[in-house]
């Protein structure tokens, strides 16, 4: 009786090259399905800036009624001035039009910064919120004090004669005054002046304005004090205008940042709140102490030299949460490593959807911390979410991995990652340090407990 002979199956040899392959298929695999995760990192992102924009928007309607960020620029003395100039204009001579120059009188303005400038600033903080947001606002006092100089016209060539002196205007520019609840004042020597709305520098419509009396070529100098009640949100800005300038400012708001083009000579940072103070020159600065209308100087060219100090919140969560988010991908292709070695170690066989689970359950973390981070401290919502997290995946990972003891070892690791990411992401200056060090640890780790596998005789087997 002959041998019947046993069908050969096409599949055979593809099979036989698959286990001879499977490691590195697997891994294959495993990569593929983490690229394809950061599909849903990627969504996460772009709810959290969706977020954003909704907690600016929710700000800036916040502050729009109570005060925007402050900045305050003088005061400025602006002397007008008369002045002849030659023209040609057509007139009928004889019945015939020629041209005929004439002399035209004509109005400039000059205007001088003061030689000392000094502002005493109290800003009253306080938190107003819309929702769930919350907007750092506050109410401040500032006091603003210093000397003109008698203004000169030499060097412009400006006959004495014609310099409207009766017509000389103190202005004050500042850009919200809607916390000014009582007529404002300047004390011109001994005189006190009552302040008028609307600002005389060109490109800083808003702010104040008076006529000074008595001021007269003869004077040396023209001391000044200006007291004013305002509103604002976030921010204070002073330009430097004096040639010598002295600013101090404090609160009660704990966590100031010190903006701008100068830094504070002096500060003292506390939990009641902090003091600073700045003296600065004319020479940190880029523009004249006096210019006329008719100079290549504009007044905007005032906020390259700004400075001053921002109420920030203590903890922006966007910010943390953000910055989680970037670290997603290594979360990921760490725990995705340590869940592959239980495969080749411990000969469990976890499949593809089992790693896809995995991986959407640590991508809703990150949704997860963007939520509870709205409405909790960022570290309660990050141990919720971390929580959360761990515990679905460590449950799931006794029935993947067919064992308590090893899903207790992917719990522990996947704890101690979120612990090790928590600290990163706490970290400013060392965070690099820090997250580089954690990696080339967990490299190595990988590195010694797979040293003594073959892996040419593993996928032969």
């Amino acid at each position: 009786m002959n041998d019947i002979p046993t069908p050969v199956t096409p599949l055979g040899p593809l099979l036989s090259l698959g286990r001879r392959y499977w490691t590195v298929l697997k891994m294959a695999s495993i990569a593929i399905l983490g690229l394809l995760l950061l599909i849903p990192l990627v969504m996460v992102d772009s709810v959290l800036r969706e977020r954003l924009q909704r907690r600016d928007a929710a700000v800036r309607d916040v502050t729009s009624g109570w005060g925007s960020e402050q900045v305050v620029v003088g005061p400025v003395l602006v002397v007008p001035y008369r002045y002849a100039q030659k023209t040609w204009k057509d007139q009928l001579v004889n019945g015939r039009a020629e041209r005929v120059e004439t002399n035209e009188t004509l109005t400039r303005r000059a205007f001088f910064l003061p030689s000392v400038f000094k502002v005493e600033g109290q800003l009253d903080p306080s938190r107003l919120h819309r929702g769930i947001y919350e907007a750092v606002v506050y109410r401040g006092a500032i006091r603003l004090s210093g000397v003109f100089a008698r203004p000169s016209f030499e060097e412009w060539n400006v006959d004495p004669q014609q310099v409207l002196w009766d017509q000389a205007e103190i202005t004050l520019a500042i850009t919200d005054l809607r916390g000014a609840q009582q007529a404002l004042a300047m004390t011109i020597g001994e005189t006190v002046i009552p302040l008028e709305p609307g600002s005389r520098l060109d490109g800083l419509a808003s702010g104040v304005h008076a006529r000074v009396k008595g001021l007269w070529p003869q004077a040396d100098r023209l001391s000044f004090d200006i007291a004013v009640t305002l509103n604002g949100s976030r921010s204070l800005r002073v330009a430097p205008v004096g040639v010598n300038n002295d600013v101090r400012i404090a609160s009660a708001w704990p966590d100031p940042s010190f903006q701008g083009a100068f830094l504070p000579s002096e500060r003292s940072v506390r939990a009641d709140g902090f003091t600073a103070r700045w003296q600065v020159s004319y020479y940190g600065r880029s523009y004249p102490q006096q210019w006329t209308d008719t100079s290549a100087f504009t007044p905007v060219s005032f906020n390259a030299s700004l400075f001053g100090v921002d109420l920030v919140s203590v903890v922006d969560s966007y910010r943390f949460v953000e910055r989680s988010i970037k670290y997603g991908v290594l979360v990921i292709a760490l725990i995705f490593t340590a869940f592959f070695l239980f495969e080749v170690l411990a000969a469990s066989r976890i499949h593809p959807f089992q790693y896809t689970l995995i991986g959407v359950a640590l991508c809703l973390f990150y949704l997860a911390l963007l939520s509870l981070s709205e409405v909790l401290s960022f570290g309660a919502a990050y141990w919720i979410g971390a929580a959360m997290a761990t515990l679905m995946i460590s449950l799931y990972s006794v029935k993947a991995l067919r064992s308590r003891r090893r899903a207790g070892v992917a719990a522990a690791g996947l704890a101690a990652t979120y612990g090790f990411l928590f600290v990163v992401l706490r970290l400013q200056d060392y965070s690099l340090l820090v997250g580089t060090a954690g990696l080339v640890l967990a490299l190595a780790i990988v590195m010694y407990v797979t040293r003594n596998i073959d892996w040419y005789a593993r996928d032969n087997a």
